[in-house]
């Protein structure tokens, strides 16, 4: 039997409680990482830091009316 028949043969309150305990644990997970990873040491330094602003795409905004203007211009 595949997880997915045994979750469907599951009554509506047991599906209910499994719903949220994920998000128990999903949220329980989100407030404990930043002092878990204090305490592991396992921070990143401002050089890391500096690494990964390097790797984030660039989002540039265009006005439409100026683009649409200068398109209309020639």
């Amino acid at each position: 039997m595949t997880f997915w028949n045994s979750y469907k043969a599951l009554s509506p309150l047991y599906k209910a409680g499994f719903g949220v305990g994920l998000l128990a644990w999903g949220y329980i997970g989100l407030q404990m990482t930043p002092k878990t990873e204090e305490t592991l040491g396992l921070v990143p330094s401002e050089q890391d830091l500096a690494a990964i602003e390097k790797y984030k795409p660039k989002i540039m905004v265009i006005d439409r009316n100026e683009f649409s203007s200068s398109k209309d211009d020639k």
